[in-house]
């Protein structure tokens, strides 16, 4: 041996010291067992007594379990040594396929150190059931294999070990099969499958059996494997046709690719062999084979050509249904197929002397087209039924010449209800089937002027403001005309009639194209309240027609006019008179009464008075409503012997006008006043000659005009109808003053103008400058009353 070197005989020694220090820390090994699946806690074995250390030292020295695979399945009390299971122990987890499964467990005590080896053999029990790699398993075998022949398995698994391991292998009772098992070296057991008797798969064509594989315990654990045995074919069986005979018949005008029948044939193999593909017969005809085809796969004979039974009413057709075995299997059989007759051509429509457009006017009878028909068939399915859809006033009427028609009005057009119409001409043969065709034409319905214009309203009703604007109309008509074109084409004018009712037409110009109506004078209410006239219109046609309509116009009250003063007059004209009273008079004596009058009507002639000057405020009082003049208290001796009044009368329209009367009252001594008064009543008979004849004109009018108004809704009562009543009625509501009161009526809404006094539940109309009110109106509104004095076209 050569010379080693220094530093390798250091390494030797180094190693030596190591190994002897390492034994000199280890200990001897312990060995315990227990079963799998035992309980967590359960006591594994006393290692410090087993080993025999101080209990009292364990703590201390820390004493543990170092190994970490073992650590999670045993752990070690520090207190008494004892080592307890941690949990639950699967041997077949921990262990696997071990035929011995032993856990190594290394425990280590410290100051000093000291190693320990614990080794735990871990029981197997019987918690496993053999399991086969497989829950079914299919074999396919030939219904040609032999009895004898071997068909090998795969053999069934138990985790368990020893005599808890698959022992043995049964086989479900059969006719067909037996079960041999082989046992290996290894000692797995392999199930082997053996054919007892041949098989026909025309008989069966599976076969179900059940494996069991059974293990060594006590009671033994058991695994199945279901086992399909398939039967495959081979090609011992010719195909066969469901019918004996196959005979059809089809029509000469079957579309091409119509199936006219299926031939059907079956085979008892099975895949390929079992499969029929049809086809026709070697040698046949070639004109067959341009008439008819027939699908490989379903047998179905169609057309592909066309056919004509004047030509050939009969085909014979030699059909050949095959297998696709190896060495295929063939059957052959005959088709007859009998062509029929059929009507096979429809009538054909030809329009002649055709006239689109066709006047409304026109007579029934008048021929608008004539239609000749025509089918190439002949006997029944020649002869062809014509006619046109009924909804339209049009009918077909045949001519002397066979299978020609005449298309004439059935009843009168009117083009206002339907202006355009499609004809559908219908040709039908009397074959059977019968065969039909059709042909639509589009007739135009021209117009004639046979409509008159009509108004949108009949009569009109206007309402107009005093005072008009002679650059804007003041009311519109409107007519239309159904016609079209020219005879829809609509002008306007005005009916002027020389009398004193209409004399308000001659200031009345209308647009002939839109029917708008410009006065050219304004209207004055206190001149002219309400008038009426017609507006005629006329369309443009040859020859033209015309309708009128009455046309109301009331006119609406502005506030145009100022209070006049009735009393005080003085000689001169002036609002201004002199009273003269006793001075011994009481409270609440009347001195006088102011009387005034303004030609508007409603809000604009509603009067009210104030005192606009006085000398003494408490000594006279004065109705804003009436104009009386009182006196408030007692007279004294040192108040004025003449007092001066000036009193302010207006009116209530939105911008109001006013007017002043001056009174002057004088004190005189009783005897003085008596006097005073017979040569003032003489001189006020000369001064109110004017006034009086003032007065009496005006309340004779008003008067009058509510005798007429009285009389005219009695008249109007009486003749019937509650939903008739007067649009103009005259009514007096006067208090101290002289004012219109007028009632009038327009659509649902009844209006009336009033003076000081308004009816209680009237209400102002918007847009009416405060001068209109409209009145509850309790009656029907579905009918518009007929204005006195105004007739309607």
């Amino acid at each position: 041996m050569g010379q080693r070197k220094p530093g390798v005989v250091r390494g030797y020694l180094v190693g030596t010291v190591v190994s002897v220090l390492l034994w000199s820390v280890a200990s001897a090994q312990l060995r315990y067992s227990i079963s799998e699946e035992v309980n967590e806690g359960t006591v594994v074995g006393n290692i410090a007594k087993d080993l025999g250390f101080d209990k009292s030292t364990l703590k201390d020295r820390k004493y543990r379990i170092v190994s970490s695979d073992a650590d999670s399945l045993f752990h070690v009390n520090q207190n008494d040594g004892i080592l307890y299971v941690s949990r639950k122990i699967d041997r077949e987890e921990v262990c696997a396929q071990s035929s011995v499964c032993v856990i190594n467990v290394k425990t280590v005590l410290e100051n000093p150190l000291e190693v320990h080896y614990v080794e735990v053999e871990v029981l197997d029990i019987n918690d496993n059931s053999p399991i086969f790699p497989e829950e079914e398993k299919t074999l396919e075998i030939s219904e040609s294999a032999m009895p004898g022949t071997r068909f090998q398995l795969q053999a069934a698994h138990d985790k368990d070990g020893g005599q808890f391991s698959v022992q043995q292998y049964k086989l479900s009772s059969n006719d067909q099969f037996r079960l041999e098992v082989k046992d290996k070296r290894d000692a797995i057991k392999i199930p082997i499958l053996v054919l007892q008797k041949p098989l026909d798969r025309e008989a069966t064509e599976s076969h179900s059996l059940i494996l069991t594989a059974l293990d060594g315990g006590k009671p033994p654990r058991s695994g199945n494997m279901n086992i399909i045995v398939k039967v495959l074919d081979v090609n011992d069986n010719a195909p066969v046709f469901s019918t004996e005979v196959y005979s059809i018949t089809v029509n000469e005008n079957a579309p091409i690719g119509t199936t006219i029948i299926r031939v059907n044939a079956t085979d008892l193999d099975d895949g390929r062999n079992g499969e029929v593909i049809y086809s026709f017969s070697n040698g046949m005809n070639k004109n067959i084979l341009n008439t008819f085809g027939i699908n490989s796969a379903t047998g179905d004979i169609s057309v592909t050509g066309l056919m004509d039974y004047e030509e050939k009413d009969e085909y014979e057709i030699e059909v050949q249904a095959s297998d696709r075995g190896a060495a295929p299997l063939k059957t052959e059989k005959s088709v007859i197929i009998k062509v029929v007759d059929v009507n096979d051509n429809a009538p054909e429509i030809e329009i002649t002397s055709f006239s689109s457009s066709i006047p409304e006017d026109s007579r029934p009878g008048t021929t608008v087209a004539h239609v000749s028909v025509n089918d190439l068939d002949s006997g029944l399915n020649g002869k062809v039924i014509c006619n046109v859809n009924e909804d339209v006033p049009f009918t077909l009427s045949p001519s002397l010449k066979d299978k020609m028609f005449s298309l004439v009005i059935k009843s009168p057009l009117d083009r206002e209800k339907r202006r355009h119409y499609d004809l559908t001409i219908t040709a039908k043969d009397a074959g059977q089937p019968p065969l039909s065709s059709e042909k639509t034409i589009s007739v135009m319905v021209s117009d004639v002027n046979d409509n008159r214009p009509e108004f949108t309203q009949s009569p009109y009703i206007f309402y107009v403001s005093e005072g008009n604007d002679l650059k804007v109309p003041v009311f519109s008509v409107k007519a239309f005309d159904e016609d079209e074109n020219e005879n829809a084409l609509i002008s306007y004018q005005i009916v002027r009639v020389g009398n004193e009712d209409n004399m308000w037409t001659s200031f009345l110009n209308i647009n002939s194209e839109t029917g708008d109506i410009v006065a050219l004078k304004s209207f004055d209410f206190e001149t002219l309240k309400t008038f009426q006239f017609y507006v005629v219109a006329t369309d443009s046609g040859t020859p033209s027609l015309s309708s009128n309509v009455t046309v109301n116009v009331f006119i609406l009250d502005q506030n145009d006019n100022p209070p006049v003063i009735l009393y005080p007059v003085s000689s001169n004209g002036s609002a201004e008179g002199v009273e003269e009273i006793p001075r011994n008079v009481n409270a609440g004596h009347l001195v006088t009464k102011v009387r005034a009058y303004d030609a508007d009507i409603g809000y604009n002639g509603w009067l009210l008075f104030s005192l606009q000057e006085v000398t003494d405020h408490s000594l006279f009082g004065l109705d804003r409503y009436t104009g009386q003049i009182r006196t408030l208290r007692s007279f004294t001796e040192t108040d004025d012997a003449e007092n001066k009044l000036v009193i302010l009368v207006k009116d209530n329209g939105n911008v109001s006008l006013s007017a002043t009367a001056t009174v002057i009252v004088k004190l005189v001594e009783p005897k003085e006043a008596f006097a005073a008064s017979d040569v003032k009543s003489a001189a006020k008979d000369d001064e109110s000659d004017n006034v009086t004849l003032y007065l009496m004109i005006t309340l004779g009018s008003v008067s009058v005009l509510f005798l007429v108004s009285i009389i005219v809704l009695i008249a109007m009562q009486c003749s019937k109808s509650t939903d008739y009543t007067s649009k103009y009625l005259q009514e007096t509501n006067y208090d101290g003053t002289l004012c219109h009161s007028i009632q009038y009526r327009s659509g649902d809404k009844r209006y009336m103008l009033v003076g000081p006094r308004m009816s209680i539940g009237s209400t102002i109309v918007p847009g009416s400058h405060a001068n209109t009110l409209v009145m509850p109106d309790r009656r029907r509104t579905s009918e518009e009353p007929k204005m006195r004095g105004f007739s309607e076209k």
